[in-house]
């Protein structure tokens, strides 16, 4: 892989960040390439298919594996927005995953280097090559903008119930 074909795969996962920010999920997007063909890809659902699995490196994995008709997923490159959670990161050693490129790394729950560094532990069967940082300005803006209106929304939503329940009140005397 090219460091072109690397921001062309993470543009990709923008992408499909999108669509689960225009569902309210956080905006996370993964996309599984082989040989530049995508065999899966996914974004954060958790909220709607009540599923905390539902993270969108978990979507992109189910359905390669599907596709391809094996568990293992071998010389195969995935793409993230966000550095993968433990959750994920031990999904990607035991589903064999070769290569894990992520664009915004989290400091609360990374477990590709950040916090834990789970895909390159060394007593594990399994490592992964990493790399982090392309266009990983652009995914922490997207990530940061999205947290910024939820609160903003959550904010504005307690004041209205303020309001509202004061209004009530005056009307009940």
């Amino acid at each position: 892989m090219t460091a072109d074909d690397d921001l062309h795969w993470m543009q990709y996962a923008l992408q499909l960040a999108d669509k689960a920010e225009q569902s309210g999920e956080i905006p996370v997007g993964a996309v599984l390439v082989k040989d530049g063909v995508v065999l899966g890809e996914g974004w954060n659902q958790s909220i709607q298919l009540n599923d905390p699995s539902a993270h969108a490196e978990m979507i992109a994995i189910r359905q390669a594996a599907e596709k391809i008709g094996n568990y293992r997923l071998i010389d195969c490159t995935l793409y993230v927005t966000l550095e993968p959670c433990a959750m994920c990161a031990g999904l990607l050693v035991h589903s064999r995953v070769k290569r894990l490129v992520f664009g915004a790394k989290d400091a609360k729950t990374g477990a590709a280097g950040s916090v834990l560094d789970i895909v390159r532990h060394p007593v594990l069967n399994h490592q992964l090559d990493v790399l982090d940082g392309p266009l990983a300005q652009q995914c922490a803006d997207k990530l940061s903008e999205f947290f910024r209106r939820r609160r903003a929304e959550q904010k504005a939503l307690k004041q209205q119930e303020k309001q509202q329940s004061v209004e009530e009140g005056q009307f009940k005397r």
